[in-house]
């Protein structure tokens, strides 16, 4: 399915200027924000991703000279690496599998050895759902997993307590073993990881009676995390060594992806946060005070004389708390309009007839 062109999406020319792409995205996010009656979750998405790529010259230059392609947004078969579509031809690597390569490395020298190497336990992708609120301020909070851990009755040596490791009888200690390949060229000496220790030389005296020797355990875990204020939808907070573990290597890395729930009444673009409000004809004319609603609770907003629908209104250090900074915060835009009364009483007509007619004379 054929993605719509983004400057029709947002409803700019492609010559529009930076405010007016910030303008039309603040229009339409908050026309077609899912939570609002009359919303469209898939518009909405639509809207954001076309902000996304106009709102950074770079993205927008190769999305003018490419198309979608230039921002990795192809429908086609081909995959283009980093959204750039001239990337990803100059160091492409290929497996030929692992026989081919080996008699490779016999003929010309190799020497086909393989040592044992410490491996990296596998890395844990969970999805960490927020609210709004906790996106904006930070929170602390735990994510339970069941992981592969630590043997905590061996802590991963695969020995049974009480018990030491021995030389391997079937390698002697060298974590290798040789083979003799014949081939057309006559018989090639290939060195292999010993199947009996895996390359380790030593083997246990009594394998560990919790793990049966794989020096890891299903265990489940509570892992404690600290969200900083400002995170992002999308973004992905990295927790070093708390992914699985396993036998003489290091654990893996747990990544946590920050999912950050739609707001009825709120809409987020960098460090600020956007909302509109409605208010009277009569008051917009002659001016009031609103209370109006931020996530730091309800504040009091002065609309005056002669406001027009669509006017801006900032409401300072009531935005989104910097990421490396949270003492910083972004504005609160509020958008105010003007609701024009669509029925009216004979009497309010004729003040206003009166009025029109008294602006005429």
């Amino acid at each position: 399915m054929s993605k719509r062109d983004y400057y029709e999406i947002l409803g700019v020319p492609k010559n529009a200027s930076a405010d007016e792409l910030k303008k039309a995205y603040r229009k339409a996010a908050l026309q077609y924000h899912p939570d609002k009656d009359g919303g469209d979750e898939a518009k909405f998405k639509e809207v954001n991703e076309a902000y996304d790529v106009l709102k950074d010259s770079q993205k927008r230059q190769r999305y003018d000279q490419f198309g979608h392609a230039g921002v990795g947004g192809s429908s086609g078969g081909g995959s283009y690496g980093g959204g750039n579509p001239f990337e990803g031809f100059s160091s492409q690597s290929f497996d030929f599998g692992e026989g081919l390569g080996d008699i490779f490395s016999q003929f010309f020298g190799g020497g086909g050895q393989r040592q044992h190497t410490p491996q990296r336990g596998r890395d844990v992708e969970v999805t960490l759902q927020l609210t709004f609120e906790e996106a904006v301020f930070g929170i602390q909070t735990a994510i339970d997993l069941e992981i592969d851990d630590v043997c905590p009755h061996c802590h991963g040596t695969t020995v049974e307590p009480g018990y030491e490791m021995k030389i391997c009888p079937t390698c002697q200690g060298s974590g290798q073993q040789t083979r003799v390949m014949n081939t057309m060229f006559g018989a090639i000496q290939q060195s292999v990881v010993c199947p009996t220790c895996h390359g380790r030389g030593k083997i246990p005296e009594k394998v560990c009676t919790v793990c049966h020797g794989k020096g890891t355990q299903r265990r489940k875990q509570s892992i404690k995390l600290k969200v900083p204020a400002g995170v992002d939808d999308g973004s992905t907070i990295r927790l070093s060594g708390r992914g699985e573990a396993i036998t003489d290597g290091q654990k893996g890395d747990l990544y946590v992806n920050i999912r950050v729930k739609a707001h009825k009444k709120f809409t987020r673009e960098g460090d600020i946060i956007l909302s509109e409000e409605h208010v009277g004809m009569v008051d917009a004319t002659l001016g009031v005070e609103i209370d109006v609603e931020t996530v730091d609770g309800v504040v009091r907003m002065r609309v005056p004389a002669g406001t027009q629908s669509g006017t801006d209104f900032k409401l300072s250090n009531h935005g989104i708390p910097h990421l490396n900074n949270a003492d910083k915060r972004g504005p609160h835009i509020v958008n105010v309009i003007v609701d024009t009364p669509t029925k009216l009483s004979r009497k309010q007509r004729e003040l206003l007839e009166t009025f029109d007619d008294g602006k005429k004379r």
